[in-house]
């Protein structure tokens, strides 16, 4: 497995031999690596360039996500289609996206959980996707199903703001009984997304809870992504609930955080969420990202950057800090640390898609990297304290944030490569942390 972040060469630890995954590979939980989990309601992301108007057109809230009847999803569809508005066509989802992303800048495996089209035809949305999916993104575990994948449209208008409309097809159908126990008790972590628990009644909600049981019964951090503020404020009580009883690292965007706590202000927001769960990755966009976390008051590292002060008074003094899980802190106290984006992002950002899923494969990276080092090295300084972390929360908003800028410079949800060997821009010491 690679070390997050593109550090000298000490920080790294070899790959699998050859780094390559045999395709009969139906490993539970024996092989000597570390693995991250994953949910997905595994669909075809569309894109779709189009005016204001046409969201207007057909009540599609702009910047949020709505599921709409499957005539609709294809009248939409095919009218696109014949302006030429369609920009391109991928796998998508927003945990399968941060799948791929985690292993391609892991260079080792992940597992998608969700289901799939039982009969798979070359050229047909199914093929496409696993086809334009990393091969370290194991789908031995998906359930086949008869009928059609889901479909995301994505609206993208020319501020570069994107919507969705939902097509739900066979996404919804993976049950408690392909919830492999193993594979989630020794995973690295557990991915999870609000999208995941929209419908009660439907068996991907009933799997995720069980998922999220064996997570908890066993101690896997288990992450949840926000997926967007409509449904954070249709679902807020009950969102809230599960965060305080189940969930350990929240991952939002600042709309999705102010429904979510009834907090405007980005770090009150973040510090409420603390008061819930262990820590929170919120991406406010052109203004960066943020990460709040505990760390034991013994464990503390006061930052050597310049202390900065908004609704919280020197927020970032100790941001050189490794995150620990609150129940592992005698005296727990909250920390928090942000980044601008990385060289002020892109000159022109064709798209976002993605962006936030990117940040969230770094975070994963960095957990995954720290339950590998204390497998290989288990007698190393660095796990004398139970740690979340591998790295600083300053060092992941670093990973994170320059992650996130590969995804905003293209015209693509999902990274094509990991991030460059030498980074011409940046002085030798930025990743060292």
């Amino acid at each position: 497995m690679k070390f997050p972040g593109k550090r000298k060469s000490k920080h790294y630890f070899p790959v699998s031999d050859g780094a390559r995954i045999p395709f009969d590979f139906q490993d539970e939980g024996n092989n000597s690596g570390i693995s991250v989990v994953g949910i997905d309601q595994l669909i075809v992301d569309i894109e779709i360039d189009v005016e204001e108007s046409f969201l207007t057109k057909y009540n599609i809230l702009k910047g949020e996500s709505q599921v709409l009847p499957t005539d609709l999803i294809n009248e939409i569809y095919e009218e696109a289609n014949s302006n030429n508005q369609i920009r391109g066509e991928f796998a998508g989802g927003a945990i399968g996206n941060t799948l791929h992303n985690y292993s391609v800048l892991s260079d080792d495996r992940s597992i998608a959980l969700g289901s799939i089209c039982s009969n798979i035809r070359v050229g047909d949305y199914a093929f496409k996707y696993i086809c334009n999916t990393n091969s370290h993104v194991d789908f031995s575990y998906l359930k086949p199903c008869d009928g059609p994948m889901g479909r995301a449209l994505c609206f993208i208008t020319p501020d570069g703001e994107r919507s969705f409309a939902i097509g739900k097809g066979i996404m919804n159908e993976l049950c408690e009984e392909f919830i492999p126990h193993k594979v989630v008790a020794s995973s690295a972590c557990l991915l999870v997304s609000s999208f995941l628990l929209r419908d009660y009644s439907s068996n991907i909600y009933k799997a995720t809870m069980k998922a999220i049981e064996i997570a908890n019964d066993n101690d896997v951090p288990v992450i949840m992504a926000m997926g967007t503020s409509i449904l954070v404020k249709e679902k807020r009580d009950e969102f809230l609930n599960l965060i305080k009883e189940k969930v350990n690292i929240v991952a939002l965007n600042n709309e999705e955080a102010r429904e979510l706590v009834q907090e405007e202000d980005h770090l009150l927001a973040a510090e409420k969420i603390l008061d819930l769960t262990d820590m929170v990755m919120l991406t406010r966009g052109d203004k960066g990202l943020y990460i709040g976390a505990y760390v034991c008051e013994d464990n503390k590292r006061s930052t050597k950057d310049r202390l900065h002060s908004k609704s919280i008074p020197e927020y970032n003094i100790y941001e050189y800090s490794r995150a620990q899980l609150k129940r592992f802190c005698k005296k727990p106290i909250k920390i928090y640390t942000h980044i601008n984006p990385y060289l002020g992002g892109p000159t022109k950002i064709a798209n976002t898609n993605g962006a936030g899923d990117a940040a969230l494969a770094a975070l994963m990276h960095d957990i995954a990297s720290n339950k590998y080092h204390k497998l290989m090295v288990p007698n190393s300084p660095k796990h004398e304290v139970n740690y979340l972390s591998y790295s600083s929360i300053h060092q992941i908003c670093k990973y994170a944030n320059r992650v996130s800028y590969e995804i905003l410079k293209v015209n693509s949800p999902r990274l094509s490569k990991g991030l460059p060997e030498k980074e011409d821009n940046l002085e030798e010491g930025y990743w060292t942390l």
